[in-house]
């Protein structure tokens, strides 16, 4: 096949649940004869390939793709319900992180009333639920009520019902040449247990898939829908200068070269120039930086930024598609899609398990029959007792029992983990990335000097509360907020005005007080070299300064800076007991940076921008499994390219649903508390993982040899099932986190710690 005779074509596929939904589809597709370069990208539920028309057409990938039960439409067509309705999760659990789900909006769409998500108990996977649970409480009922024998058939019904889609897709992939798949394997462990008379087991397993099922759409979508926020942070409208007049135009129409305004209180419609104006504007979407930036002619602004003091005239320098939102979201889907796909524990292993099972039942009923003469009817009951000794419902129950006993330890201490992925990428991380600004610190800054000259400190304090008193600078309302909570009364002040990029002023007391920064103390002549040498050690410091001036006469400094929390200190000295390097990733200047890197004892990369924080990430993955722990926007990108990306729980909604799990109480500690736990939950699974398999083997050969029947085999499937229930059990009385000082208790060593103790709070 020639180069030339290749096109490229581009489908959007939905109904994909998570990473193995789009290997299925990759293997449904890179089969066909002139398929090459092909890619598959779960987050925008994409499928792109090169063809050659000649020898297969494009229908024909589409009735490949449908086969296998996904929707499929051509790039900017109407989506199209999947036809796999009612289809098990690919693993044990529900991978709460990946992305799914049918009538959904790709991610650089706006979400429409079209796509509006519909009740739970409205989907096929909803409905589903629904009916084998009503099934099963019937079942349950009936044996209390009725008897045995109604109870039985309540039990099969539930079970075929359940079963009926996941054989039906077993066979779609079966035909498309993936025979061993987690739907065979769930097919034949329902129809083996009916066969030997263990329906209750089967219409239980069924159940537990469906619901895993429903929940993981329901994530998945929510996930979208977080991620599309990203696109609402760019004003709809822009105020374009056309002559001597200003009309509202659509951003996204917006050419480079045309000039728009931008007013105090509105978002910046595009990535620019200012060309007039200086204001300070609030870059913390897209840099994360929590103190506005000074901007004046020459200045960069970023759309989606916000303009906090005066007016600027802005020149547009990159179009809507290559803006910093658009490209935020870009990155997000590339790392999302080039990150390789985790296949569930119990898919791989039944890619060997399964077949092996069922080859060895169907040689024992067959080969001593036929080869030696024995009775048919005995070694048919070996044969049925040898299928329900190896099916694995021990197994597809014991792995979500320990990833729900995580689940459940993890969200009573603040640790929201989405799903058995998640927990055994968090178990392997050997670095954790901090973004800084309300990861490691408050957030907010906070006075942190008060230098008085002439006056006292608390009638430094009144004058500086006095002018700033109602401002919604970030800086302004620290100073307030000191005051404040030093019980110093704002001094009575008129004439209030801000000073763009510099600072404000007001009269008190019939004088003129400024409270601005260094430049403008400079620009007053008030800027002595003893004064300029204080600064210069504060700034040096990673703090912000400004000075209060009263008739241009400097009465003291005051230094602000965002301060760490409270326990971010312990939280890396916790790191590094386990064994786990850390680093921290910002986009603040590098002396702030430097300053709080040093007061926490870790790396630090600064004045990173999006792509660079992902940049950062990747060369970090480079021998390493990465978790990244952000709270902003700006971080979403980041935490889409690490193994595990984690957001703080006052972070932005976005970053919330972009991340792989969250800290819900803003503890940093809580990052070690998360990964002791998954360590503790993968022991528990390779516990339950033995215990299954080695009662199965044991069972296995006396089978066999005719020593256990069916009965015995029952007793010990489920006798398994109840050793690996009780045993993921105890992860709900674990701890994740050591509790003293901060966190409130003693100090002991704690499982997952690899026998070390784990630093006390302070």
């Amino acid at each position: 096949m020639s180069i030339e005779s290749r096109t490229a074509h581009e489908w959007r596929v939905t109904g994909m649940d998570c990473g193995s939904c789009a290997a299925k589809v990759r293997g449904a597709v890179e089969r066909l004869p002139g398929v090459a370069d092909v890619e598959v990208a779960l987050m925008p539920e994409r499928l792109s390939l090169t063809l050659d028309a000649r020898q297969t057409a494009p229908e024909t990938i589409e009735s490949a793709v449908r086969g296998i039960g996904f929707g499929i439409a051509p790039k900017g067509a109407p989506p199209e319900t999947p036809q796999k309705s009612f289809i098990l999760p690919e693993g044990a659990f529900p991978d709460m992180a990946s992305v799914s789900a049918a009538d959904s909006t790709p991610l650089d769409e706006a979400p429409t009333e079209a796509a509006a998500d519909q009740p739970w108990y409205r989907s096929a996977k909803g409905k589903l639920v629904i009916l084998t649970g009503g099934l099963l409480a019937a079942a349950w009922g009936a044996r209390l009520g009725l008897g045995a024998e109604s109870a039985h058939w309540a039990f099969v019904l539930a079970t075929l019902i359940g079963l009926f889609p996941v054989a039906r897709r077993a066979l779609a992939m079966a035909r498309a040449r993936m025979p061993f798949t987690i739907e065979m394997l769930m097919s034949i462990a329902g129809l083996g247990a009916l066969m030997i008379g263990a329906p209750e087991e089967a219409a239980l397993v069924v159940f537990l898939f469906a619901v895993g099922e429903l929940l993981e759409g329901l994530s998945a979508e929510k996930a979208r829908n977080g991620i599309r926020a990203l696109s609402t942070l760019v004003p709809k409208t822009a105020r374009l200068e056309v002559g001597t007049r200003t009309r509202e135009v659509a951003a996204e129409r917006l050419g480079i070269g045309e000039v728009v305004q931008v007013r105090p209180g509105d978002r910046v419609p595009c990535d620019g120039e200012v060309i007039e104006g200086t204001s300070g504007v609030d870059e913390s979407p897209v840099t994360g930086e929590s103190v506005p930036s000074l901007k004046e002619p020459g200045s960069t602004v970023f759309a989606g930024s916000i303009n906090t003091e005066a007016l600027l005239r802005v020149r547009v320098t990159r179009s809507a598609e290559e803006n910093t939102i658009a490209r935020i979201l870009r990155l997000v889907s590339e790392a999302e899609s080039a990150r390789a796909p985790t296949e569930r524990f119990i898919d791989r292993f039944s890619r060997v398990y399964m077949p092996a099972v069922v080859a060895a039942a169907v040689l024992v009923a067959l080969l001593p029959p036929l080869m030696l003469g024995q009775p048919w009817g005995d070694w048919t009951y070996r044969a049925l007792a040898l299928l329900l000794i190896g099916c694995p419902c021990a197994l597809v129950i014991s792995v979500p029992a320990s990833i729900a006993s995580a689940l459940a330890t993890g969200a009573r201490n603040g640790l929201l983990m989405k799903g058995g992925k998640v927990i055994e990428a968090s178990a392997r991380v050997t670095d954790v990335a901090f973004d800084k600004t309300g990861t490691l610190t408050r957030g907010t800054p906070r006075v942190t000097d008060v230098a008085a000259l002439e006056v006292p400190d608390t009638e430094l304090l009144a004058l500086a509360a006095g002018v700033e008193l109602g401002a919604s600078h970030p800086l302004g309302r620290a100073i307030c907020a000191e005051a404040e909570e030093r019980g110093i009364a704002a001094a009575q002040s008129s004439g209030g005005r801000g000073l763009p990029g510099k600072g404000a002023e007001a009269t008190i007391g019939g004088v003129t007080v400024s409270v601005g920064s260094p430049r403008l103390a400079e620009e007053r002549g008030a800027l002595t070299e003893a004064l300029r040498a204080q600064v210069s050690a504060l700034e040096a410091e990673g703090k912000t300064v400004v000075v209060i001036l009263r008739e241009d006469r400097p009465m003291g400094l005051l230094a602000l800076r965002d301060a760490p929390r409270a326990d971010a200190a312990e939280a890396i000295a916790q790191l590094q007991a386990l064994g786990i390097s850390a680093v921290m990733l910002t986009g603040d200047n590098p002396r702030t940076a430097q300053a709080i890197a040093d007061a926490l004892g870790l790396d630090h990369r600064a004045g990173l921008l999006p792509e660079d924080k992902v940049a950062a990430i990747r060369d970090l993955r480079h021998g390493a499994q990465v978790m990244m722990i952000g709270d902003g926007i700006n971080d979403a990108p980041a935490l889409a390219a690490a193994h595990v990306g984690v957001a703080m729980g006052s972070g932005t909604d976005v970053a919330l649903e972009t991340a792989d799990a969250a800290i819900l109480r803003n503890r940093v500690t809580d990052a070690a508390g998360m990964i002791r736990l998954a360590r503790a939950a993968m022991r528990n699974i390779r516990q339950n993982i033995a215990i299954a398999l080695g009662l199965k083997a044991v069972f296995l050969v006396t089978t066999v040899l005719g020593v256990t029947g069916l009965w015995i085999a029952v007793l010990a499937d489920t006798g398994a099932t109840v050793l690996v229930t009780l045993n993921a059990l105890r992860l709900l009385a674990f701890r994740p986190s050591p509790v003293s000082g901060i966190l409130g208790a003693d100090r002991k060593d704690l499982p997952g710690t690899g026998g070390k103790p784990a630093p006390a709070t302070t």
